[in-house]
């Protein structure tokens, strides 16, 4: 993620949660739920160490901007409304977001693409250019069970660094974003990117066209800019309108 060159005004709490909850929303629309595992989590503005998340054994296609959850970094509710969480799925959403202050969403998946891909042992590669805007911006965690403990954690976030997400090897992926649009963005030109690479394996075999990376490099950087414009900057407010006709509940709050 490149700095960006000019001043955004500050987001409010109820912008966030209008923008997480049409994430969760569009995500399920997206088939890329897991029952009721896996979060998509944001931080709370003018409230550091606070996050929004989705109330435990709520569909994503349930969320509004009311119903989700106020956490600390220990994924302990703190708004007062009892509602019940998932701390051990926090753990991974509380780690980064600590390491990362910067950064307002962090989504984590399981979906079928994203834990195929995280089989393979090369990973992503710049076979589209879905992948290319990922070029070296994906990182890779080993899988350790399913239990995140602090040694974990710090592990986890060392091996996210500075970079856009992760590929966590045999579990899913996760990507984060200084904006909810940035993020969910990002993901789906991971979930695309993986769903290309995958199919055109399938189809010849594990023989795929990569591209050089000095291709790869440039397409990144031509797909970047500046960074005065970030992923979601355009394509957010259409896709809010699109749900808005589907599914408007999501703004209840």
């Amino acid at each position: 993620m490149n700095s960006d060159r000019r001043q955004r005004p500050a987001r409010t709490e109820q912008q966030v949660r209008t923008d997480l909850a049409a994430a969760y929303r569009m995500a399920a629309q997206n088939g890329w739920d897991d029952t009721v595992y896996t979060h998509l989590s944001a931080s709370v503005p003018g409230e550091p160490g606070h996050y929004l998340l989705n109330p435990f054994g709520a569909t994503f296609d349930e969320i509004t901007a009311s119903s989700l959850v106020k956490v600390n970094l220990r994924g302990e509710v703190v708004d007062g409304s009892g509602a019940r969480v998932n701390p051990s799925g926090f753990a991974i959403h509380g780690a980064v977001h600590a390491a990362r202050p910067e950064v307002e969403c962090v989504i984590h998946l399981h979906t079928p693409w994203g834990v195929a891909l995280s089989m393979l042992p090369e990973g992503l590669q710049p076979t589209s250019q879905y992948a290319m805007r990922l070029y070296r911006r994906l990182g890779r965690h080993a899988y350790e069970g399913l239990a995140l403990g602090a040694d974990e954690q710090r592990r986890l976030v060392a091996d996210l660094g500075a970079l856009d997400g992760l590929i966590l090897e045999n579990h899913g992926t996760l990507v984060v974003g200084r904006t909810v649009a940035e993020a969910w963005m990002l993901m789906h030109l991971l979930e695309r990117a993986a769903k290309a690479q995958l199919r055109a394996m399938a189809a010849t075999g594990g023989a795929v066209r990569v591209v050089s990376d000095a291709l790869a490099a440039r397409t990144y950087a031509e797909w970047v800019g500046d960074g005065s414009e970030w992923d979601g900057d355009v394509e957010w407010p259409a896709l809010l309108r699109r749900l808005d006709r589907s599914e408007p509940d999501y703004r209840e709050g």
